[in-house]
């Protein structure tokens, strides 16, 4: 009997000590190496790339990794493709390109560097080297038609953007939906303004034909709806960043769909040793502080006891948003 109790002990021995060789063995210090990042655009415009710069701003400070970035990159396919050639030959360990207009580019990148890790945010191109992050950023904009519906007391909403670009498209398909489930009699005016310097006249136009509440995005913010909507006692609904926070006379909820998120994830996955190509990581309304609505604190509690339920059913997929809007459109004449 000892001699077994001495095999057993010695054996059990031997097998900790490998585990314990084993685990050192594959114990893998975080990646510290630069983390780098493209925007087709400046990073200080206000919408989903700002958003997105911020994230790169969480990498340095909360993973304590350099960072470098190029903004202002036409959206060419050579230009794309050249900055990314640059910043993938460089010591980054990591390249992220931010849009779903990088996609191309950033699965011929990682083709031709099959040995450089690239991300892509709102991309779905992938490569074993290409990973993409993707905000569902139609999720908060569903919420934001339901909201409207709710909130408006005149039953007119509008819907307000200058770029017709994929994402003022998919936003605004997404709030007509929610909308006209939290109320099919409302009246939707949806706008593309001409131009910047268009829509203050194109909100005074809706604002004419009852709209009390527009949702405008971020192009349409920046061009003076808030100065426009002030003096007409028309509340507006933001989109990408917390407008609600920043002009709470202005905004009774916002939109959030935040592109830092992902970018941070990208790099925390990298840094974490868990970092994986050929994926599509998607952030939801399941994941709050990427998408969410954010409601004023004038909301009445009805209306958020409605908008709650709304959001469990979109994350969990009962509710379906569409990527489609159907339906005319409002010309301020």
């Amino acid at each position: 009997m000892k001699r077994r109790t001495f095999v057993a002990t010695a054996s059990g021995s031997l097998v900790l000590a490998a585990c314990s060789g084993i685990d050192r063995f594959f114990t893998v210090p975080p990646e510290r190496r630069p983390i780098a990042a493209l925007f087709p655009g400046p990073v200080d415009e206000g919408g989903f790339l700002e958003s997105a710069y911020r994230g790169l701003v969480r990498i340095r400070d909360e993973l304590k990794v350099s960072v470098r970035h190029l903004d202002r990159v036409p959206l060419e396919r050579e230009a794309l493709l050249g900055a990314l050639r640059e910043l993938g030959t460089s010591d980054a360990a990591l390249v992220i390109a931010v849009g779903a207009e990088t996609s191309e580019a950033a699965q011929r990148a990682a083709w031709e560097m099959p040995d450089q890790r690239f991300a892509v945010v709102q991309g779905t191109l992938l490569r074993p080297n290409l990973a993409a992050y993707v905000i569902e950023q139609p999720q908060s904009a569903w919420l934001a038609g339901a909201a409207a519906a709710l909130l408006s007391k005149s039953g007119v909403i509008g819907h307000l953007a200058v770029a017709r670009d994929a994402y003022s498209l998919s936003a605004r398909a997404a709030f007509a939906a929610g909308a006209r489930t939290a109320n099919d009699k409302v009246r939707l005016l949806t706008t593309f303004a001409p131009a910047a310097d268009a829509v203050p006249r194109t909100l005074a136009a809706q604002a004419s034909q009852g709209a009390d509440i527009i949702f405008a995005m971020p192009d349409a913010v920046r061009a003076g709806a808030i100065d426009a909507a002030r003096p007409r006692g028309v509340r507006l609904i933001g989109a990408v960043g917390d407008w609600v926070a920043s002009h709470p006379d202005v905004f009774v909820a916002s939109a959030v769909a935040d592109g830092g998120h992902a970018v941070f994830a990208s790099a925390r996955d990298l840094h974490d040793n868990v970092f994986v190509g050929d994926l599509v990581r998607r952030f939801g309304l399941r994941v709050p502080s990427a998408v969410r609505l954010s409601l004023a604190p004038s909301a009445p509690e009805p209306v958020r006891a409605r908008i709650e339920d709304y959001r469990a059913q979109v994350a969990a997929g009962r509710i379906v948003v569409p990527d489609a809007y159907v339906g005319p459109e409002f010309s301020p004449g």
